[in-house]
């Protein structure tokens, strides 16, 4: 603490109930290191997509199919995750995950055809969707100073890998597109051994999740509002994320960059600027605001000349921070479903829309031109917004009674990827 020009305290923002944030067991760091690599694995591909696609002699339209196999499996997976981690318990599931992501990304680098490589990104995603739904829970329960701190903790890692990701695949990629994937399976490996030597076991849940309790959940209709709104917002998100790589046609350093630029404004805006902006207007015009900017960027972007694609795709990235927070407050607290149940249901419809945008965007591109995709991303953004709009009795019912968060002390996140 220190003293305030009022006369007062300030908060040490690296302080949480008087323990240091930077002070934590080594299981702590060992689940957010790994959790910093298992996120920098989304966009890790981004800038290498040209090279990949050059590499294997397939068309755009193929290429995408490596987020396409990854985002459908992670939305099925989401199904099954809290059946699983609730039976065998999170260290276990943290540890299968992992070495399911070691095997497949290691399996992506020496892959023959994209056939292969979409299969094998496809298992990546599996092992993906049992590590992150659970790390966060692990490090709540293993960390110093409160389950605000372990959060904060969680963020960082979240935002560090959404922006490295892309950087690392650049600078691997620039020397090959396998690399990449091995550099990947190499880190995982690393963040494998680290958990299995200072992560003890959590206790398991008192009450195990069936496979069906997620569905269920979106039987409430603030939280399939909520959910459909988001699917329809994810699919602008990614197709910033998967297609327009290919319309910048850059080196692999250069899409780094961007993409990289494109991570810390997402970090920033999520983490810091998103609760603010909450606090000041309220969570549903913050909402409503930014999912209508997102599409305006969106449309500047499929427009624009080049280096106006550069900058609205960079700008994109706040607007998506700042849906990805209010879009977490939603799901873990309009509806009185316990929130691990929550989040999987919402998961579940939203993370189809990850996997459909990187198909459709370059098949529309292939029906039309290079600018109606992001034409059909701005519309799905502006009926994201509509849905906020006429649904907003219904999920403003328990969400303002929230304080910003990204997640919950019973360990559900809602993933911003």
């Amino acid at each position: 603490m220190k003293s305030s020009s009022r006369g007062g305290t300030e908060k040490d923002p690296f302080e949480e109930g008087g323990v240091s944030l930077l002070r934590q067991p080594k299981a702590v760091w060992a689940t957010a290191g790994a959790s910093v690599v298992a996120f920098m694995g989304i966009g890790l591909v981004d800038p290498i997509l040209p090279s990949i696609a050059q590499g294997l002699h397939a068309s755009n339209s193929q290429v995408s199919l490596l987020f396409t196999s990854y985002f459908l499996i992670t939305a099925v997976a989401m199904l099954i995750t809290g059946f699983v981690s609730s039976r065998i318990g999170g260290r276990k599931t943290l540890l299968a995950g992992l070495a399911l992501v070691v095997v497949f990304a290691a399996l992506s680098g020496m892959s023959g055809s994209v056939g292969e490589l979409v299969g094998f990104r496809a298992g990546w995603g599996l092992g993906n969707a049992l590590f992150v739904s659970t790390s966060l829970a692990v490090i709540v329960g293993a960390a110093a100073g409160g389950s605000a701190a372990a959060i904060l903790l969680y963020e960082s890692a979240l935002g560090l890998g959404m922006a490295c990701g892309p950087l690392l695949g650049a600078i691997l990629g620039d020397l090959k597109w396998r690399y990449p994937f091995f550099g990947t399976a190499v880190l995982m490996a690393i963040g494998f051994i680290a958990i299995t030597a200072f992560l003890k076991e959590q206790p398991k849940p008192a009450r195990k999740t069936s496979l069906l309790d997620p569905i269920k959940a979106l039987g409430h209709g603030g939280l399939a509002s909520a959910a459909v709104s988001a699917f329809f917002y994810n699919y602008a998100f990614f197709t910033v994320l998967a297609f327009t790589p290919f319309v910048l046609n850059m080196s692999p350093y250069k899409s780094g960059g961007v993409f990289f630029a494109w991570g810390v404004l997402l970090a920033v805006f999520s983490v810091i600027v998103a609760p603010r902006l909450q606090h000041r207007f309220g969570s549903l015009k913050v909402l409503g605001g930014s999912l209508v900017l997102l599409a305006a960027d969106l449309l500047v972007l499929g427009y624009g000349d080049h280096t106006t694609a550069i900058v609205c795709t960079v700008l994109s990235g706040a607007f998506i921070g700042l849906n990805n927070t209010v879009f977490t407050e939603l799901a873990l607290g309009v509806s009185d479903a316990p929130r691990p149940v929550a989040s999987a249901g919402y998961n579940f419809v939203r993370w189809f829309a990850a996997a459909a945008a990187p198909f459709l965007a370059p098949k529309i591109e292939e029906w039309t031109d290079i600018h109606i995709p992001f034409v059909v991303a701005a519309v799905a953004a502006v009926i994201g917004a509509a849905i906020v709009a006429v649904r907003r009795r219904a999920l403003t019912l328990r969400a303002e009674e929230l304080e910003p968060r990204h997640a919950t002390e019973d360990g559900v996140t809602v993933f911003a990827g």
